[in-house]
């Protein structure tokens, strides 16, 4: 197997303001909204963590300090949980190792293209991947995980990609794809929120990212695409073709938690999972529907 450069460097676009979920995220970023008793970014750090990544770097705007202290180390309240005898390893996933986590400011919304594009300097020569936290991927491996394996394998960049019913593929981004090979397909292009008799696959893209550092030197020139924005859709569709290229079908389950009705869908899957919980739930959600 080709030796290849590893993927220790992740950003996540993490300078969104939240709307949909307003009031909730007047003053609390989108990402740390807990679902049962972990924000969404923690699920996505910790899914990076697993895949044997290291810095993380958190591409941030006004109003989401929030997101950053939630890996520093509490020192007050540590304090007083071990002066009371209360155990810490809980927070154990919340403490950074000191230079894990770097912030960048994207300080206008232009796009996610341009909120890569503000990690360039951190990003460097390296390979990297992408998290948007709002896309909640539970697997066992994770879905990052399962992408750095088949990253070993075929280098280049890559996506995760989900198959869904094909009547629902107007709402996402598809793959044309080419060859497939077990869970790697080729990626012959990119479309976005095609018409369904047009729709090339039902393959959609989902949140999860390894590009390489070229991505960077495309997006300088990028024009705005879709919403007027710096799409990154559109700089990957520019690199297909001059650097290996494939998508990673995800082996587990997705949930939109950038949505009210995903992200309550995400609440109740994973509690119904718990066992310090799930029974209790169980009955709780029967009650409700009245069975």
């Amino acid at each position: 197997m080709t030796k290849r450069k590893p993927i220790k460097k992740a950003v996540f676009p993490v300078a969104g303001l939240g709307t949909r979920f307003l009031p909730a995220t007047k003053v609390i970023p989108k990402e740390m909204l807990p679902v049962i008793d972990r924000p969404l970014i923690q699920y996505a750090v910790d899914e990076a963590r697993e895949a044997g990544i290291e810095q993380m770097i958190f591409v941030t705007g006004r109003g989401k300090t929030a997101i950053v202290e939630h890996f520093d180390v509490a020192f007050e309240l540590e304090t007083m949980m071990s002066e009371r005898g209360k155990d810490l390893s809980i927070l154990e996933p919340t403490r950074a190792v000191p230079g894990d986590i770097i912030t960048v400011r994207q300080q206008v919304p232009l796009g996610l293209g341009h909120a890569i594009w503000c990690a360039r300097a951190i990003v460097g020569d390296d390979p990297f991947a992408i998290f948007l936290p709002d896309e909640l991927m539970i697997g066992s491996p994770g879905c990052m995980k399962q992408m750095v394996e088949a990253y070993n394998e075929v280098g280049g960049n890559l996506i995760s990609v989900l198959e869904i019913p094909r009547e629902e593929v107007s709402s996402y981004g598809v793959i044309d794809p080419g060859e497939e090979n077990g869970a790697l397909t080729v990626v012959k292009g990119l479309v976005e929120k095609p018409p369904v008799e047009q729709a090339p696959s039902n393959k959609i893209i989902s949140g999860r990212y390894i590009l390489q550092p070229e991505v960077m030197r495309t997006l300088e020139n990028q024009e705005k695409g879709a919403g007027g924005e710096i799409q990154l859709t559109d700089a990957m569709a520019r690199m297909i073709g001059s650097q290996p290229f494939h998508a990673v079908t995800f082996e587990g389950r997705r949930f939109d938690c950038g949505s009210k009705t995903g992200f309550i869908e995400a609440t109740i899957a994973l509690a119904l999972e718990r066992e310090d919980m799930g029974a209790e739930i169980r009955a709780i959600t029967e009650r409700l529907l009245g069975r």
